[in-house]
């Protein structure tokens, strides 16, 4: 019985699930599974295409006759803040007269990176408050973002510094809210003008952190 060819080549599935760190540096190799064709001879001679991608490159070893050993290699960094999925068509055609084809769906799900810190929405807040202010009074409610996802995105604010530093007491952040409020009493005639220095910084490995200003500046009451 002399073959003809009536089988085309035919994927495990109709799409494959692949996941990759977007930290992976370029040359990266995914092993990919290859089709298989029922046919014989140059009927199930296979070879391998991929939609064209600006990220990903298809590599196929002949590891024999019939036999290919396929790899999926990265060739861009990764973001997966600008594109967090990929999809690529991976499609095999046999030797026979007319080739047959076979096609699998690549859906390439990028895994977040800690690479963005977190940002505040102003370098500088600028407030005033009167010297006569009580304990608990809000200073400033500062907020920050962070376009990762997960753990990476989640992150804590904390007051650094202070100038002067003798009143860094005086002052309390809630470190999820972002609210700053006062713990201490101000006073005119002593110190004008506070200034706190703010940051956020995220639970990812390693934390990455945002800073910012807070300038608060006293305003006199008749007290003397």
């Amino acid at each position: 019985v002399t073959d003809i060819n009536d089988n085309a080549p035919r994927f495990p599935a109709a799409s494959k699930n692949i996941s990759i760190a977007e930290s992976s540096l370029p040359g990266t190799r995914f092993p990919l599974e290859g089709a298989s064709d029922a046919d014989i001879g140059s009927n199930a001679q296979l070879s391998y295409t991929m939609s064209p991608s600006e990220y990903f490159a298809l590599d196929d070893k002949s590891a024999g006759e019939y036999l290919k050993s396929l790899f999926l290699v990265l060739t861009h960094p990764l973001d997966r803040e600008s594109v967090s999925e990929h999809r690529l068509v991976l499609t095999a055609s046999d030797g026979g007269r007319p080739a047959l084809t076979g096609t699998v769906q690549l859906v390439i799900s990028v895994l977040d990176a800690n690479d963005n810190a977190p940002q505040f929405n102003q370098s500088v807040y600028k407030v005033q408050l009167p010297e006569d202010s009580v304990e608990g009074t809000l200073v400033a409610r500062v907020a920050a973002t962070d376009p990762d996802e997960g753990i990476n995105q989640e992150f804590s604010y904390s007051i650094v510094s202070s100038v002067p530093a003798s009143q860094r007491d005086a002052f309390n952040i809630d470190p999820r809210t972002g609210e700053i409020r006062l713990t201490g009493l101000l006073d005119f005639e002593d110190v004008r003008q506070h200034e706190l220095q703010i940051q956020a910084r995220d639970k990812g490995t390693p934390p990455l952190s945002g800073h910012c200003s807070v300038i608060l500046e006293v305003v006199d009451v008749n007290d003397n």
